[in-house]
């Protein structure tokens, strides 16, 4: 037997339950416990023979009696404390019955993914408040395929209705109608409060002011450690679990995985299928978009297969 066979890894189920208008809630672990005082999303272990859902219900009821109704898988984490390594099933529950009560002497606190006001996190839950600003749309752009003017028109629109993420991805634009293009969508973008990621090419995020960089699938295999972006998104584009397993282990923020269903832009690509893409991800540690033949009516299934959300060429006209 080997060290790391020895290791007893603890499974723990974890909410992050979610209002409509984003705030989710915070619970500060009580005396008592390891890292008393400090903040987390509620949760507990999972017993023997339960699934995490089954666990992640019970734990509800004991520490906040609340009832679960509705839970999405979300993301799984790996974190290795000086008294426990632990795997935390995390979900997203945007239904439930009751309101929250401290039954084991916490405190209680609800925040907003750009408001945090209480601390210290955790610090296997200090990557999740990251993740959750990120949104569920991920606009990808076709102005080489459709024509620069209505994509922006598109784009404006797309912006009114609530859109708040877009890659720039014209690999068939020359240097200086990119420039024009991507500083076009980079202010409308930013004047609707959204943020724009550029697909490849970090010299030209950082001289445009775009808020991101997203790889191609050949670039983040060929890393050996993330692009010195400190503040912005860095984004990369999956297809399989060794490209998901090399953004996890780069800490990349967060990937696209597809295609998900049939596309024209791959049209001789044999589809995933969800169920193959719920596999792939089912304990990705990041969160994963749904691409490929996706449209807006595919969000709520996508979530409920475990994506972050869903990532589109085409369909934003119909945000």
């Amino acid at each position: 037997m080997t060290v790391s066979d020895s290791i007893t890894i603890v499974d723990v189920a974890v909410a992050v339950i979610v209002q409509d208008d984003g705030r989710f809630l915070l619970a500060s672990r009580p005396k008592g416990k390891p890292y008393a005082g400090y903040w987390e999303f509620p949760g507990g272990k999972i017993e023997p023979g339960e699934t995490p859902l089954h666990a992640l219900n019970r734990e509800l009821q004991e520490e906040l009696g609340m009832q679960l109704l509705k839970a999405e898988p979300w993301i799984t984490r790996h974190f290795k404390y000086a008294h426990a390594e632990v795997r935390l099933h995390f979900f997203r529950v945007t239904q439930w019955q009751g309101n929250p009560i401290a039954r084991e002497a916490q405190q209680l606190v609800w925040q907003h993914p750009q408001n945090i006001t209480v601390s210290p996190m955790l610090p296997a839950n200090s990557p999740v408040l990251r993740a959750l600003s990120l949104p569920p749309v991920y606009a990808i752009t076709q102005a080489s395929q459709i024509g620069a003017k209505v994509a922006v028109q598109q784009i404006r629109q797309a912006l009114e209705r609530g859109l708040r993420l877009i890659q720039i991805r014209e690999r068939a634009m020359n240097g200086a109608a990119l420039r024009a293009f991507a500083k076009i969508v980079i202010e409308l973008a930013h004047k609707s409060g959204a943020q724009v990621l550029v697909n490849g090419d970090i010299t030209l995020s950082y001289e445009l002011g775009a808020d991101g960089i997203h790889l191609t699938a050949s670039q983040l295999m060929s890393l050996s450690e993330r692009p010195d972006i400190k503040y912005g998104w860095c984004g990369a584009s999956c297809h399989n679990r060794e490209e998901l397993y090399q953004a996890a282990l780069l800490g990349i923020d967060f990937a696209v995985l597809g295609p998900v269903l049939p596309t024209l832009s791959h049209v001789n690509v044999v589809p995933l299928g969800w169920r193959r893409f719920t596999d792939l991800i089912s304990s990705c540690p990041i969160p994963v978009y749904a691409l490929g033949g996706v449209q807006p009516d595919d969000l709520q299934n996508a979530r409920e297969m475990g994506a972050h959300g869903v990532a589109m060429i085409r369909g934003i006209e119909h945000l």
